[in-house]
């Protein structure tokens, strides 16, 4: 399983010269199992995913993806009206999701906001609503799912080949008691990961609680209570520049989980 984060920050997109080490592009994460194409969520670092597709046989109308959506927070959806694959006759696409998923998709480029109409896209796009506890089996990858704790829901994905396992948990915010039992259960002995860290403690503290998000502290609780061998923080805030991040994220949580990193826009790696 190939992994590559095309965007790691959270609400906003922040190009410029203090984010350019993590990134300024939103949420998105492409998996390729098998030369098969995986995409979880389509913030704007779509739309360099896009631009890498259409290198290969997505520029011909051969290609062929799957989206996973977690929720419909407009940094999560934001690239994809600019995906240029969706513009190429033939390139096919399935879009696993919560019940709205193509409601969502479509009103997102209604003519007022997008020049583009989705039904005028000339790609083939197909969906199929998921559920929380839900598991979906494409070719040999297992794809599981649990709730995910932010306003207006949405769904937290694991995804399983070949015995290893990474989890993709952005936009998560920890339950009052602690560790939350769910999400314990869904990220145990995972290979990588994947967790939002858009707040320090000290800023969750002042006024952020309820707005569906996590902090460094929890995201290290949950990796050791897990028992997961790698951890990555994402969904990095739009006012935390690199060396804020570098300083007051991944210092203090490596300092408790020790294989802690940052998510980084462009970075690949294998599982």
């Amino acid at each position: 399983m190939q992994i590559q984060y095309f965007g790691a920050r959270g609400s906003l997109p922040t190009p410029g010269k203090t984010t350019i080490k993590y990134g300024g592009n939103t949420t998105c994460l492409s998996l390729v199992v098998k030369e098969h194409q995986f995409i979880v969520d389509g913030g704007s670092g779509l739309r360099l995913l896009g631009l890498d597709l259409m290198k290969k046989e997505f520029a011909q109308g051969k290609g062929q993806a799957t989206f996973f959506w977690t929720h419909f927070h407009w940094d999560h959806l934001m690239g994809f009206p600019f995906f240029v694959p969706n513009f190429i006759p033939g390139n096919k696409f399935k879009h696993y999701g919560p019940a709205q998923t193509h409601d969502i998709l479509v009103r997102q480029q209604e003519f007022i906001t997008f020049p583009v109409e989705f039904a005028k896209m000339p790609s083939q796009h197909v969906f199929e609503t998921l559920e929380p506890d839900q598991t979906v089996h494409i070719q040999d990858v297992q794809v599981s799912t649990c709730r995910m704790n932010h306003p207006a829901g949405g769904l937290t994905y694991k995804f399983t080949q070949g015995g290893k396992s990474v989890v993709f948990a952005t936009d998560v915010e920890h339950l009052n008691e602690g560790i939350d039992p769910i999400l314990l259960k869904h990220a145990q002995g995972a290979e990588v990961l994947i967790y939002d860290a858009q707040y320090t403690p000290e800023e969750y503290a002042k006024g952020r609680k309820g707005w569906g998000h996590s902090t460094w502290k929890n995201a290290v609780e949950l990796a050791k209570a897990a028992g997961v061998k790698r951890l990555h923080l994402c969904h990095h805030d739009q006012m935390h520049s690199d060396s804020f991040l570098e300083k007051q994220v991944l210092a203090p949580a490596k300092k408790i989980f020790h294989k802690t990193c940052l998510a980084r826009e462009g970075w690949q790696f294998e599982l």
